[in-house]
């Protein structure tokens, strides 16, 4: 076993703080690595605060993290040590169900995906995430970071990076299609900046337009107030495809009139309140609603790839590891553009 500093809420209710955990010896199939940044996600505020189900404290945060090898086991062939790597939101699944065969770990139903932290590891310990100086990890868990991607910026492509990058892939979006996303956001700005890549044109749909330069420069084609009942009279019938990054109660019917026949409104967010989903605005247009999570392992190496080819990088703010109380009020008060990265340097 080792020990390494990490930081843990011990509560709901109590301030995140400095502390150490254990990581599990290096098995055979093992990679172990330093931790250099970890991204800071909403879902972790979430989780830490006990808002989405019960909680084994203390928890250490962050699934989406970025390192160096350090250690291997004696069976492990994908990297060696001082490889660039990654870990994002699960470090297990059963691997025996249709979808874990098939690379949709995440979906995976003989048991569902080990998260990266408040989960239950095969060893039967809780697991503990990013927000540390190291960690221990399944090979076949493991994604490796290209070159030219600094690991301050990987890091939260292993979360809010594949969150995006999946439904658009999976959506087809693309040269010839029209894409709108909803808020811009720390996914939303990565959902602009995909899609562009990918070849479509895209529209932010945001509450005002406070943030319309940057989403023009990030590569959007329009961006409009949601706030001005005009937009959804002038964009009716505009898109092949929405991807909706807020967590907020919206009223759907408005927004699925803005799809052209066949379109689709992906929900990557969780509302409060159960959505009210109006039978007539898909019926006429035969539109759709969906959900996205995530992505799996195979996936979220194709979105590496992906960002790598094509200079797909998030906007963030880099800040040490004490800092990230503060950071997590700052998120909750949407002050941040777009993704806080902890600088981990101080745990190792």
């Amino acid at each position: 076993m080792t020990t390494v500093s990490a930081y843990a809420a011990t509560s709901a209710t109590e301030p995140l703080t400095r502390t150490t955990v254990t990581r599990r010896p290096v098995g055979p199939h093992d990679v172990a690595f330093d931790i250099h940044f970890a991204g800071i996600c909403h879902s972790d505020i979430h989780t830490v605060r006990a808002e989405w189900g019960s909680v084994k404290y203390p928890i250490v945060p962050g699934h989406e993290i970025a390192g160096v090898v350090t250690e291997v086991g004696s069976e492990v062939t994908k990297y060696q040590v001082g490889d660039r790597v990654g870990v994002g939101c699960f470090v297990d699944s059963c691997r025996e169900c249709p979808e874990c065969r098939a690379g949709n770990e995440q979906y995976c139903t003989g048991g569902g995906m080990v998260g990266t932290y408040n989960g239950v590891g095969r060893d039967g310990e809780p697991t503990q995430g990013g927000y540390s100086g190291a960690i221990v990890v399944d090979e076949s868990y493991v994604l490796r970071i290209p070159e030219n991607i600094g690991l301050d910026e990987a890091a939260p492509l292993l979360c809010a990076g594949i969150t995006t990058y999946s439904p658009l892939r999976h959506w087809g979006a693309g040269p010839g299609t029209s894409v709108a996303v909803i808020g811009l956001g720390g996914l939303g700005h990565l959902a602009v900046k995909l899609a562009v890549a990918m070849g479509a044109e895209v529209t932010v749909l945001s509450q005002s337009l406070k943030k319309m330069e940057d989403g023009l420069r990030l590569g959007a084609r329009d961006y409009r107030a949601t706030s001005d009942r005009n937009t959804f009279r002038e964009l009716a019938g505009s898109f092949d495809l929405i991807i909706n990054t807020v967590s907020a109660n919206l009223n759907l019917a408005d927004y699925l009139k803005l799809l052209k026949l066949d379109g689709t409104l992906v929900e990557l967010g969780m509302p409060e309140n159960p959505m009210a989903v109006p039978a007539g605005a898909l019926i006429f247009g035969r539109r759709s609603i969906a959900g996205s999570l995530i992505g799996g392992i195979r996936e979220t190496q194709e979105m590496l790839d992906f960002c790598a080819e094509h200079d797909v990088r998030p906007e963030i703010e880099v800040v040490a590891p004490e800092y990230v109380n503060e950071a997590y009020e700052r998120v909750l008060a949407s002050d941040v553009r777009y993704r806080f990265v902890i600088d981990t340097s101080s745990l190792r």
